[in-house]
């Protein structure tokens, strides 16, 4: 069985007050061609399909005519809600949808919905978990509120509550921050680690289809995987493909996925350098002056009206930034001043996160935090 793996439309997005809708047109149409080519078995969208749970009428209305093509293609869809969406909104109409071969997430209710496929190997269970926020748990199964402290307790019960044959091939859709992912700019973050979720959870499930880091990953095992936006919607993300995962099913226990590339209508990119330099003709003449851009400059002074006069040459320049020693001098002030702000279990959770690329696990942090409550008791004994 042939899946396409997506996630994190944002439709409807504006990225630094430019409008995204265009690009966001040609890019479905790109993935609607490689259907047409590749003729997958079913498409994931693990959520986020809008930017906003109140969705513009243009937004909705590029995101039923790509339905449309893909029901006219005899492809069906499974979609869950992101934190981006309206749960309700988007469940509406889902019961008469499904008939189509479009399968939305319904609210969550205590059950999480499953739609069974048939292959040459048998039987392929696609589950439909919306995003769930701790509250949603409670609302849902108030016998179990008082377990529920974070978002990994609320998919550790809604997993329980779900009846998984594990002698079958199970494909999950998720829309959550798995512990060990990798962030940029673009996604909406929460104060600690409430929000993370152990891929431990998911051992179940020969596929997990995960939706909410714009960042093409696999986090742990390689089937549990983050397929990334299908655009750029921060510079943090400059240096990245944007690709279509694909994911192909055969019998129990082996899976073997690929990408496919995806080439935006305008790239989002960087470029530096001074004034006199970046507005070269032999510097932008051989590159697409159309691309959504942030443009550093190195000039000491700032440049007048510097954005107006670039964008004669690069009309979606998006960002202006300098850098000289100024900008320099304020980055380390303000640095000095966030150091000082912080705790000294704070800045040794971010180192600890910078040698190890993953957060401190719970049980780390409260090992870091006894040790260093012992250090400052020995400390002020000391002093005495």
């Amino acid at each position: 069985m042939k899946l396409f793996h997506l996630s994190d439309l944002h439709i409807g997005k504006r990225v630094n007050e430019f409008s995204m809708i265009e690009d966001q047109k040609y890019i479905l149409t790109q993935i609607l061609y490689a259907a047409d080519q590749e003729k997958p078995d079913g498409i994931l969208i693990s959520g986020d399909v809008y930017d906003r749970t109140i969705p513009t009428a243009e937004a909705v209305q590029v995101f039923d005519a790509f339905l449309t093509r893909l029901s006219e293609q005899k492809i069906p869809a499974f979609i869950i809600s992101g934190n981006h969406d309206s749960a309700e909104r988007l469940a509406f109409g889902s019961s008469l949808m499904g008939k189509s071969g479009i399968y939305f997430s319904k609210v969550y209710d205590g059950t999480v919905e499953k739609i069974p496929m048939q292959d040459a190997y048998g039987t392929v269970w696609i589950y439909l978990l919306p995003f769930l926020r701790p509250s949603t748990i409670r609302h849902a199964l108030p016998e179990r509120a008082e377990e529920v402290q974070s978002a990994a307790d609320a998919v550790r019960i809604a997993l329980e509550q779900t009846k998984i044959d594990e002698k079958e091939r199970n494909v999950l859709l998720a829309h959550q921050f798995v512990t060990g992912a990798k962030r940029c700019d673009a996604e909406e973050l929460q104060v600690g680690d409430v929000d993370q979720i152990p891929a431990e959870l998911f051992t179940s499930f020969e596929y997990v289809a995960l939706g909410h880091i714009h960042s093409p990953q696999k986090v742990g095992r390689e089937t549990v995987r983050y397929c990334g936006a299908p655009l750029k919607y921060s510079f943090s993300e400059a240096g990245q493909e944007k690709s279509i995962t694909v994911v192909e099913l055969k019998e129990k226990g082996s899976v073997d996925l690929r990408t496919i590339p995806l080439k935006p209508l305008h790239d989002l990119r960087k470029i530096r350098g001074t004034y006199l330099e970046v507005t070269a003709k032999s510097f932008y003449e051989n590159r697409d002056c159309e691309d959504y851009l942030q443009v550093t400059l190195t000039d000491e002074e700032d440049v007048p009206d510097g954005m107006a006069k670039l964008r004669t040459i690069y009309p979606n320049l998006m960002r202006l930034e300098y850098d000289n020693k100024r900008t320099r001098s304020n980055a380390e002030v303000r640095a000095a001043e966030r150091v000082e702000e912080k705790s000294e279990l704070e800045l040794f959770q971010e180192f600890y996160e910078l040698q190890n690329n993953s957060p401190m696990s719970e049980r780390q942090r409260a090992f870091a935090g006894k040790l260093m409550e012992e250090i400052d008791k020995e400390l002020s004994l000391i002093h005495i």
